[in-house]
């Protein structure tokens, strides 16, 4: 398949690796931060073959990972309510809440639908004018696009009872966040691809320029991970900082001007709860005033009860690179992927789910 198999050649795979090996002289730290980095990188077993000196540390590139218990605590909140039908993706079900999970709401009684886009969503709400659709609108930049065209869709064609509460997360304000913290010192960072498709490179810029740390944008095949390893590596070892593609086939540097212009139509920044990070300024997406009569939160009053953490989970720090699911003292014993307890074991792209899946200890 043209863009998928020759991006697997194994030839070309171990010819990288030895490019890697005979120019990485330093010990290197690298964080991805994608949820689909990560799951390649267990998947193709590419931390064993890369040099000791070279660490891979998975970030929080997870959206529904990500999510906040308090966050997951309103839509179940809102499940609840009289005439609301709840759409959702589907790896948001079972993520749990302080008390429940959406998918324990259902069984409950909850009308909640597992969609696979927004305009799913719009259309369950055109088949069920007596009822509010809520969809509940979680992801990167990579999804929010595609969710605003939904608004402005409901809005054309004046659809008056779909609704969007709206938990998405802008990429580069939790990484200045985190390079902020300091918890974990890196040497590069691999540039999330799918987000960066719509951003363009260009969106971590500040990353090489205020803190000199090389970006690469990186595709989700072997190679293209390979790739961009032996792209930072070269940057590290010429003492150098920039921000360069390694993933040309579906990234340039400013991006999907289309899907931003929309986004920015609909959407505006705001504050962000963050799972193990808290309130990071700027790095979450709210409906503009004009599109409130679709914002689930001006619609419905939900205060849910003070938010719960998971006993003995440590998602968050996990989520942060402090720490790996290893040192989870759950992990595979209390919380597997079919007992959960954070949603890193539930998502399909959530550093546990991966570490369980591909058997690293």
């Amino acid at each position: 398949m043209k863009y998928i198999t020759e991006f697997r050649n194994s030839e070309l795979a171990q010819g990288l690796i030895s490019d890697i090996r005979g120019k990485s002289k330093h010990k290197v730290r690298l964080m991805e931060f994608c949820g689909g980095h990560t799951v390649a990188i267990f998947k193709y077993g590419i931390r064993q073959a890369l040099p000791a000196n070279i660490e891979l540390v998975s970030g929080p590139g997870c959206p529904v990972c990500v999510t906040a218990t308090s966050d997951i605590d309103k839509a179940i909140a809102l499940a609840m309510v009289p005439g609301v039908i709840i759409a959702s993706f589907g790896d948001m079900l079972r993520v749990p809440g302080s008390r429940a999970s959406l998918q324990q709401a259902r069984a409950a009684g909850a009308d909640v639908r597992i969609v696979y886009s927004a305009l799913d969503a719009l259309k369950i709400a055109q088949e069920n004018p007596s009822k509010t659709v809520v969809f509940i609108g979680v992801g990167f930049e990579t999804t929010a696009p595609t969710i605003a065209a939904s608004v402005l869709q409901a809005q054309e064609q004046g659809i008056k009872n779909y609704r969007v509460l709206s938990l998405h997360k802008l990429c580069p304000p939790v990484i200045k966040t985190i390079l902020d913290a300091g918890e974990v010192k890196l040497n590069g960072l691999i540039c999330p691809g799918h987000v960066s498709a719509v951003t363009g490179s260009n969106a971590w810029e500040f990353v090489a320029r205020d803190y000199g740390i090389p970006c690469v944008v990186a595709g989700f095949e072997p190679t293209d991970i390979l790739q961009c390893v032996d792209m930072l590596v070269t940057q590290v070892e010429n003492h150098a900082s920039k921000v360069e593609i390694a993933y040309k086939r579906g990234v340039t540097p400013d991006g999907n001007l289309q899907a931003q212009k929309i986004m920015a139509q609909v959407f505006e920044p705001c504050p962000a709860n963050w799972r193990g990070m808290g309130l990071v300024p700027d790095s979450g997406l709210k409906l503009r005033q004009k599109f409130a009569d679709f914002d689930a939160s001006v619609a419905f009053d939900i205060k849910p009860e003070p938010a719960i953490e998971p006993k003995g989970c440590i998602c968050g720090e996990i989520l942060r690179g402090v720490k790996t699911p290893a040192d989870c003292r759950l992990f595979r014993k209390v919380c597997s992927p079919e007992n959960p307890v954070g949603p890193c074991m539930v998502s399909s792209e959530g550093s546990c789910s991966a570490y369980y899946l591909y058997g690293e200890d």
